[in-house]
């Protein structure tokens, strides 16, 4: 499906759109688009990544007439572009809106003036029944994303939801490990969390399947591991090799639940299961019997050696 297309990434410099682009790059495409609007980091990815294939776009999805441009010729569309991070979102909501929102709004209009095949806006779990700015932007975008197949014109629409990529820019791994080496403790919010995790490797192979898959109209959510946080913790300071590791805790900030959950309770009737690793929800009902129903249980949680082995899997200690 990939090759010898012309492929648009937003948010192309973070870190889903690092992997993705690293992925699609041994699919063959003709071109990779990145549409971000971080100079530094595109320079920065210039450098790591010398191929001919790569083309870089200086932009924000708040632009519509940046996005037009951009998405000209281009026969997919991954949109990553986002505002993320849960206290910020929090303190801006206005900014969220315009991001999260109106940006997502941008880049289905630029796609359809554009004839584009597919777009695959990747969501999080905080969309499921959401509880602060960023998980209610995020519902709005599947939303939209969603309402934009019944629009008339050949381009499909389909969302992925994932939870938690270990490592990604400014996540709790990454942050851990900061904190172990500079501060020698560890800031938990809440000794109770508990989060949805995957390697990035892993959440680039479901989403360039969803890509193949999807007709349009559906939310792919990522069947992840839950694991507590404090037990990251442990692990993270265990491979530390410190003995003065404090965990301190420091209280839940402001829209942070003590755990998430990957489908709403208003979703559960017409969610299946669609594979081992991918679970598909139809919000207009468009229901397939081909799928067994999801049973959904209590989440297991994973052990210590199970989290442990996840992190060396995906080279992390």
């Amino acid at each position: 499906m990939y090759k010898d297309s012309s492929i648009l990434v937003t948010g192309g410099t973070g870190s889903w759109g690092i992997e993705l682009i690293r992925q699609l790059l041994t699919l063959d495409p003709k071109e990779i688009i990145i549409y971000s609007r971080n100079e530094n980091s595109q320079v920065e990815l210039r450098r790591k990544m010398e191929d001919s294939r790569l083309r870089f776009f200086i932009g924000d999805i708040r632009d519509k007439e940046a996005m037009i441009t951009a998405s000209a010729g281009v026969d997919f569309i991954f949109h990553l572009a986002a505002l993320k991070h849960v206290p910020v979102c929090e303190e801006n909501p206005v900014e969220s809106i315009k991001t999260n929102i109106i940006g997502t709004q941008n880049v289905i209009d630029a796609a359809i003036e554009n004839n584009v095949k597919k777009v695959i806006y990747v969501s999080t779990d905080k969309a499921a029944d959401p509880a602060n700015t960023y998980g209610m932007t995020k519902a709005l975008g599947e939303k939209l994303i969603i309402h934009a197949n019944r629009k008339k014109s050949g381009t499909q629409f389909t969302c992925v939801r994932g939870g938690n990529v270990l490592g990604s820019s400014g996540s709790v791994l990454p942050l851990f490990k900061k904190q172990i080496k500079e501060l020698g403790e560890v800031h938990l919010t809440d000794k109770r969390m508990v989060r949805y995790f995957i390697s990035p490797q892993e959440a680039i192979v479901q989403l360039l399947k969803v890509g193949e898959v999807s007709h349009g109209g559906e939310i792919f959510i990522m069947n992840m591991d839950a694991f507590r946080i404090i037990d990251l913790a442990e692990i993270l300071i265990k491979h530390s090799k410190r003995k003065d590791v404090n965990i301190v805790e420091i209280g839940a900030r402001p829209g942070e639940k003590l755990e998430e959950v990957l489908v709403a309770e208003s979703e559960k009737a017409s969610t299946f299961i669609f594979d081992e690793d991918l679970l598909v929800t139809f919000p207009h009902g468009e229901v397939t019997s081909s799928y067994p129903l999801l049973f959904e249980s209590e989440t297991p949680l994973l052990e210590k050696d199970e989290i442990e082995h996840m992190l060396k899997e995906a080279g992390f200690i």
